[in-house]
């Protein structure tokens, strides 16, 4: 079977001709419309700003196979809602049956089009082609994101309709189809919420919110998309461990056709007849959900009514109450950032100011008893971690004066430091995580209450030795660094479940591991950055030295990176967006990133920074 080319230089020039035949156009990658001004011409469809509107033209009469399918591709990137148009380059079967939002395949630089020349036959009413380009990711029928690689190759056929002449496709690639460059001005990431399976919350004791991200077509009234995803349930990797307040089968009312926060900043929800019975402290839940997810769309709403389907209001929540219905990153605000001094002892800065007086954190390890290599500090910041100087011992001891050390709760048999214990992680219920490097046996550890038995965590997929550990403030997600048998290290990112045991115990795993930083060669640092992000240091493919911010989900949000630092060794950030990013430099020692985006020096005799947690 041979097959020619169309792609490359042939595709821009037909590209350019498409443009030039059609006047006012609306194909991306030809041009885009402003709301006002004159149309100017982009190369490459690059990123541009949400009040850019694409939209698509549908097929011109006797228009060639080769056309018909770029029309079709270009249509795929317009902010037509429901591909109607799209639909029109379709024979009638082929665009009833066509499911887009069943999946979106993203390309590194775009599609390349080669024609099959064994079914290419204009004269038969018979022509083929085939898609290729290099595959970046895939965003799936519940929006969630996943990075891919390797090479896409597709199938499209076009048949020639017998009474009208016009050549149609009668076989689409499978859902959507775009180019990087295009995803980036269609979609956008969100946060939905729903609520962690291991606190169930109930009066006093409000449920933890876990970040589940999606993306949604950020010009096809977002608002309405994600309320429904929310409705609709987890996403599947999320789905064991968290719940959704609102009952099975809980949609929009049949009539809404949009939502959209009124002048006061509160958005209304009409909800079907499944959740007209639902009491309210489940419904204040319920609209703790829905604000929390809006919120991070729109953060001017203020408020979440929730109606019943004849119209009748379920509950009202406003932000303020919201807080004491479920807790969204940390409990409480940190008070201090804590850091290692040049006598290896914990020290803390107020985490909020930009002052620099170091005081000895209270008790034993502020006061130099064991000098340490490592530290964390348990949310509530009343007890802390330390990992002895040779990374030996693990020792945990309370944050008051008079507090004593007392013996390690935990012991590395490695021969060398590299080979013994990583720093310390708590997770939200106060257990403690710490990993073994000990090449004759490494482990992933959690210790209940940061003094119980070490309780081994099952990591099945594991390609290499644990170097970091970091728990969600969530409890239920954990980031991992991981180095290979190439001294690489990569950024994983798995989902904690606990199963209890006869005993009373807990069997914990961590399960599903996944990238979240597939675009870096090599990972030497990161934190917790927010709900659904974290900042990380490193090499990226090419060996270029760089500190970013990255997506649980493997993708790269759109905000601006720190500012370059050289020599990062380990890096400080809270989930808590509010408080400053802080890093260890070989050449700087203690930064902390101000508020004008520039790093400044707080102390140059100062290591390991950590934010509780």
């Amino acid at each position: 079977m041979g097959a020619d080319r169309e792609g490359g230089a042939r595709r821009r020039r037909m590209r350019a001709l498409v443009c030039a035949a059609w006047g006012v156009v609306l194909l991306a990658g030809c041009a885009s419309m402003p709301d006002n001004g004159d149309l100017r011409d982009v190369e490459s469809t690059p990123r541009q700003d949400t009040e850019v509107r694409v939209f698509a033209m549908p097929p011109r009469d006797n228009a060639p196979p080769s056309e018909i399918v770029q029309g079709f591709l270009e249509a795929l990137t317009s902010d037509d809602p429901q591909y109607a148009t799209a639909r029109q380059y379709l024979t009638t079967t082929a665009a009833r049956q066509w499911r887009p939002e069943t999946s979106t395949t993203v390309l590194a630089d775009g599609w390349d089009i080669e024609v099959d020349r064994a079914t290419a036959h204009e004269d038969t009413g018979d022509y083929a082609f085939t898609l290729t380009g290099s595959k970046v990711a895939r965003v799936d029928e519940q929006q969630s994101y996943a990075p891919l690689d390797g090479r896409y190759s597709q199938a499209v056929h076009l048949t020639r309709d017998r009474k009208s002449g016009q050549w149609r496709i009668d076989t689409p690639p499978q859902g959507v189809l775009m180019g990087r460059s295009d995803f980036q001005r269609n979609y956008m990431p969100v946060n939905k919420y729903y609520f962690a399976s291991n606190t169930p919350g109930g009066v006093g004791r409000p449920a933890t919110a876990v970040a589940d991200p999606v993306y949604v077509r950020q010009r096809v009234d977002a608002m309405t998309q994600v309320v429904r995803s929310v409705l609709t349930g987890p996403t599947r990797w999320l789905d064991r461990v968290v719940r959704s307040s609102f009952p099975t089968g809980t949609a929009l009312r049949k009539d809404v056709t949009g939502l959209a926060p009124d002048d006061q900043n509160r958005l209304t929800v009409p909800l079907n007849a499944k959740a007209s019975g639902v009491g309210g402290e489940r419904c204040w839940e319920m609209a703790a959900q829905v604000l929390y997810t809006v919120q991070n769309l729109t953060p001017t709403v203020e408020t979440v009514a929730l109606q019943r389907a004849d119209g009748s209001t379920l509950c009202t929540l406003g932000a303020d109450r919201a807080r004491t219905v479920a807790t969204r990153g940390p409990v409480k605000r940190p008070e201090y950032l804590y850091f290692l001094d040049d006598k290896r002892r914990l020290v803390r800065i107020p985490g909020a100011s930009s002052g620099t007086t170091v005081e000895p954190v209270p008790g034993a390890l502020g006061e130099g008893v064991q000098r340490l290599g490592s530290a964390a500090v348990a949310w509530d910041e009343r007890s802390a971690a330390g990992v002895s100087n040779d990374r030996r011992e693990l020792f945990v001891g309370p944050l008051e004066q008079g507090g004593a050390l007392g013996t390690p709760v935990l012991r590395s048999n490695g021969k060398t430091e590299d080979d013994r214990l990583t720093p310390p992680s708590w997770d939200a219920r106060g257990d403690l995580w710490v990993a073994d490097r000990d090449p004759a046996r490494p482990r992933l550890m959690v210790l209940e209450q940061g003094t119980g038995q070490p309780v081994g965590v099952a990591v099945p997929g594991l390609d290499g030795r644990i170097d970091a550990v970091r728990v969600a403030a969530d409890g239920v997600r954990i980031a991992l660094l991981v180095e290979h048998k190439d001294h690489t290290k990569s950024l994983l990112i798995g989902r904690i479940e606990r199963d209890a045991k006869a005993d009373g115990r807990s069997a914990v795993a961590v399960l599903e591991l996944r990238s979240a930083a597939p675009d870096m060669e090599d990972v030497t640092a990161m934190s917790w950055a927010g709900d659904s992000r974290l900042v990380v240091a490193g090499r990226e493919q090419g060996g270029v030295q760089t500190m970013r911010y990255v997506q649980v989900d493997g993708s790269t949000p759109d905000v601006p990176a720190p500012a370059a630092l050289t020599g990062v060794r380990s890096i400080a950030a809270s989930e808590d967006e509010r408080l400053p990013l802080v890093a260890y430099s070989e050449a700087d020692g203690l930064v902390r990133m101000s508020s004008v985006a520039q790093w400044q020096k707080v102390v140059k005799e100062g290591a390991e920074p950590v934010y509780p947690g």
